[in-house]
C-alpha cells in the first residue's frame, strides 16, 4: 500500500485533480497557503469496492496498485467497524451497525525539505468525523497530540506494524458528551518526505448525527443538535474552524 501510495503522488498534477469532491472537501487537496507543504486524495466512499475502483479507474491506477488499494480498503474497513462496534458495546450500545456508516480515505503527503524544519506540515486540527485509523510513516515522526490537562503538544511517535486510533468531532455529539475529540498537528522533523494514509469513519449513512437516546436522560441532558455531517463541514469550511470550535455551533 506504501509504495502505491507513493505512485499516486508522482502523478501529473493535471492527474490528481481529476480526484474531484463527492461530498464537500472529499477530493484531491493541493498546496495552499495554510498548508502549503500538504497535499492529499481523498476517496469517498471507501467501504465501496465500486467507489474504489472509481478512483483508481481516474488516477489511471496500474492494475496491482488498483487490486492493492481495493484490498486495503477492504480490510481497514472491517478493522474501524469493528473497533467502532466495540466502542459502543462499551458503552451499553448493542445495536449500532457502523458497517452502514459514510467511509472515506485521506491518503496524506507532506513534502517536508530542509528549509521547512521546525515548520508545520499541517495545521491544528480536529478530525470531523466519528473515528480515525491512521497507518503513520514508520521513517518519519512530526505527529502531535494535544495534552488537554497542560496545554502541551506530546509527540506520537512512529511505532512499525501499528495503526493509530483517534476519535473525531462527531464522536464527541453521538456519545452526547462522553467521548472527546483529539486536537492534534503534524510538525516537520526533518528534510524527509511523509506519508500517511488516514481512513475515517464518518457518520450514519444518512448523514444524521445526533446522540442515541440511551445517552441521554435527566442526569445527562442532550448537549448537541440534531445535524447532518455534510453541513457540518460545509460551517467547518466556512468559518474556518478546524480544531473542533464549531461544536459550539451545536449546543444546545
Amino acid at each position: 500500500m506504501k509504495a502505491s501510495v507513493r505512485a499516486l503522488f508522482d502523478l501529473p498534477d493535471d492527474v490528481k485533480r481529476r480526484n474531484t469532491d463527492v461530498i464537500h472537501g472529499s477530493g484531491y487537496m493541493g498546496f495552499t497557503s495554510k498548508n502549503p507543504l500538504y497535499e492529499a486524495f481523498g476517496l469517498y466512499d471507501a467501504s465501496s469496492l465500486t467507489d474504489v475502483d472509481a478512483f483508481c479507474s481516474l488516477l489511471d491506477a496500474s492494475s496491482h496498485d488498483r487490486e492493492t488499494i481495493k484490498t486495503y480498503a477492504t480490510k481497514s474497513h472491517e478493522v474501524i467497524v469493528q473497533l467502532a462496534t466495540k466502542l459502543a458495546e462499551s458503552m451499553g450500545l448493542n445495536d449500532q451497525n457502523f458497517g452502514t456508516w459514510q467511509c472515506q480515505f485521506r491518503i496524506n503527503k507532506y513534502n517536508f525539505t530542509q528549509d521547512s524544519v521546525g515548520s508545520s506540515g499541517v495545521q491544528i486540527h480536529t478530525d470531523s468525523g466519528f473515528l480515525t485509523l491512521l497507518q503513520e510513516d514508520e521513517c518519519v515522526g512530526g505527529l502531535e497530540i494535544l495534552d488537554p490537562g497542560s496545554g502541551s503538544y506530546v509527540e506520537v511517535d512512529p511505532l512499525p506494524g501499528s495503526i493509530l486510533v483517534n476519535l473525531g468531532d462527531v464522536a464527541k455529539i453521538w456519545s452526547n458528551g462522553l467521548l472527546h475529540n483529539v486536537k492534534h498537528r503534524v510538525q516537520c522533523k526533518a528534510a524527509i518526505p511523509r506519508f500517511s494514509i488516514a481512513l475515517f469513519l464518518l457518520a450514519p449513512k444518512d448523514d444524521k448525527v445526533e446522540a442515541p437516546t440511551a445517552l441521554v436522560d435527566s442526569d445527562h441532558p442532550r448537549m448537541y443538535q440534531t445535524f447532518f455531517y455534510n453541513d457540518y463541514r460545509k460551517l467547518l469550511a466556512d468559518l474556518e474552524l478546524r480544531a473542533g470550535e464549531a461544536l459550539s455551533q451545536l449546543l444546545m
